[in-house]
C-alpha cells in the first residue's frame, strides 16, 4: 500500500490524518511524486552536521506532506520537526494569518 492510499483509508475510518505518524515501512518504501517547495537556511558549510531550519512540501498522490523545523536565533536549531498532511495544495504554501497581519 502506498502513502496516499493509506492516508485515504485512515481518513475513511474517521481518523484525523493531519498530524498522523506514518508507519516506517511506508516512509522508507516510497519516494514523493514531486517536491513542491523546499527551503533550508544553512549559512554554514555543507559539511555542517547541525540541525538547520527548513521547510518542505512534497506530494504523495492527492496528499501534500508539509514538514519543517523552525528557526532560532543562530544558524542551528534545537526545535522539534513539525509536519502535517493535507489535500489542499494552497494551504501549505500560504503564510499563516498572524504573519500576514503584522
Amino acid at each position: 500500500m502506498n502513502i496516499s492510499k493509506w492516508l485515504d483509508k485512515k481518513e475513511a475510518e474517521g481518523i484525523d490524518v493531519s498530524h498522523i505518524v506514518l508507519p516506517e515501512d511506508l516512509i522508507n518504501d516510497e519516494s514523493p511524486s514531486e517536491t513542491v517547495f523546499f527551503k533550508e537556511i544553512r549559512p554554514c558549510s555543507i559539511l555542517c552536521t547541525g540541525s538547520h531550519p527548513f521547510s518542505m512540501v512534497e506530494r504523495f498522490g492527492d496528499w501534500y506532506y508539509c514538514r519543517g523545523r523552525d528557526k532560532e536565533t543562530g544558524p542551528h536549531t534545537t526545535k522539534q520537526q513539525w509536519w502535517m498532511f493535507t489535500k489542499d495544495k494552497d494551504s501549505p504554501l500560504k503564510p499563516p494569518e498572524h504573519i500576514l497581519n503584522k
